[in-house]
């Protein structure tokens, strides 16, 4: 799959990934520091960083807190609002 055709779930898992990499780097941690402080293995990291597995809401709390970095600070830079093309799983509300 390329960039040009991920799906909008697979953008932000990458874009997190990019934000943790970035920040890390910025703190001079390493994926072994960073694993040990979340408690997983350092392959995990380079998973999430890599944007090939999905960050658990409950694992990415632990992260930012192991980084000493607001949770929201890994969002910024994404849209607002979701492709409005992304097809199933996009709620609708009617009247809306």
């Amino acid at each position: 799959m390329t960039i040009g055709t991920r799906s909008p779930d697979a953008v932000v898992d990458v874009h997190l990934g990019q934000e943790i990499r970035r920040r890390r780097r910025e703190l001079g941690l390493t994926q072994h520091q960073l694993a040990d402080a979340c408690g997983v293995r350092f392959q995990q990291i380079q998973k999430y960083e890599r944007g090939a597995n999905r960050i658990a809401a409950s694992r990415l709390w632990k992260i930012a807190r192991a980084m000493q970095t607001p949770l929201s600070s890994f969002f910024e830079g994404l849209p607002s609002e979701p492709d409005s093309s992304a097809g199933p799983g996009r709620l609708t509300f009617p009247g809306r």
